[in-house]
């Protein structure tokens, strides 16, 4: 179904509240100056394309972020390890040492030099040869270890060191992209402040028609002449996700009160028995593709070049999702983007 033309100007009331800044700083144009509503509903939809990029690059930040805090966790659990073999080892390297200095030097004498100087027996003595030998490839092993172990050591502290240098800089650039994400909202923000009562109802009017337009394009071009009914794990899927209707789009949430679109997907997936990725374009990447005129309850639709939104497709031509900043998760039809694809997730069942 297409969405409550009310919309727009629900937008503008939940996002006006976010910024002071002036219009001319989100659209370039000197405050009160006319726009053309069509050139107002093509940078709408931009920054509503840039703020989703933004919320994904986030998202993204934060996976990375996670695998690189569980990397120094692991880095360092073996650096504490390493060193305490290391400690290990140069007890025992002290031990040999002590035991050299307390017999002078002598346990290395050759056995022909030592039956020489002492007049020991000669089967003594070169039986007290071999242990010495051995004794000393022992020695030898040791210190091997020791300084195997010096060098693993070093080279752990190192690899932790970096680890967590690329952990304080993630962490860094997680800040900028939020900051990033909000910038772009206060962006929305201005847009919509600019515009009159009746510029709000035509820009709605002509999105509605505009969405139209690209939902009766699609469906030419891809709607089945039999839609499959679906698996028991993508209905799962999806009406979880129908049970999260009207719940608010929060920058990097996912649930249970709020979600951004990758988030929403990858929680009604998660119900379903399936690993989804947290990032739509992590998942375009990785689950399996599966043709627009093939989609079942449940596929995910990536939408746009950069791979940048996700929503769950809920049949008959719609889907479920948060459809833009300021949206909360309803349906609309498939066509609401620009559509890149579709994936399905697998349940391993």
């Amino acid at each position: 179904m297409p969405r409550h033309p009310a919309a727009l100007v629900w937008l503008l009331c939940a996002t006006t509240a976010l910024t002071s800044t002036p219009a001319v700083a989100a659209t370039g144009r000197p405050p009160g100056e006319p726009a053309g509503v069509a050139a107002l509903l093509t940078e709408l939809r931009e920054l509503h394309q840039r703020t989703g990029a933004a919320t994904e690059a986030f998202n993204e930040t934060e996976e990375r972020l996670a695998e690189q805090r569980a990397e120094v966790d692991r880095l360092t659990a073996r650096l504490a390890d390493t060193r305490s073999g290391l400690a290990d080892a140069r007890r025992t390297a002290g031990a040999l040492a002590a035991a050299q200095y307390r017999h002078g030097g002598a346990a290395d004498l050759p056995s022909v030099l030592r039956l020489l100087l002492t007049g020991d027996d000669p089967a003594r003595a070169l039986h007290d040869g071999t242990v010495a030998r051995r004794a000393a490839a022992g020695q030898l092993a040791e210190i091997s270890r020791l300084v195997e172990a010096e060098s693993q050591a070093a080279a752990l502290a190192g690899e932790a060191t970096a680890a967590l240098d690329e952990q304080r800089a993630l962490v860094e650039r997680q800040r900028e992209q939020r900051d990033e994400a909000h910038r772009r909202l206060d962006e929305l923000a201005g847009l919509l402040a600019g515009l009159s009562e009746e510029q709000l109802t035509e820009l709605t009017a002509l999105e509605e028609h505009t969405t139209a337009e690209a939902q009766r394009e699609f469906l030419a071009a891809h709607a089945p002449t039999d839609e499959p009914p679906g698996s028991a794990a993508g209905q799962r899927a999806l009406d979880w996700a129908l049970d999260q209707l009207g719940k608010p789009y929060e920058i990097g949430a996912e649930g249970p009160d709020a979600f951004d679109p990758a988030g929403l997907a990858m929680r009604a997936w998660e119900h379903a028995g399936a690993i989804v990725p947290r990032t739509s374009a992590r998942a375009w990447e990785l689950l399996p593709r599966v043709p627009l005129d093939q989609l079942q309850p449940g596929d995910l639709v990536i939408y746009h070049e950069d791979t940048s939104h996700i929503a769950l497709y809920a049949g008959d031509g719609s889907v479920v999702h948060p459809p833009a900043p300021g949206e909360p998760v309803s349906f609309t039809p498939l066509a609401v983007h620009p559509v890149e694809g579709a994936v399905r997730p697998t349940t391993g069942a």
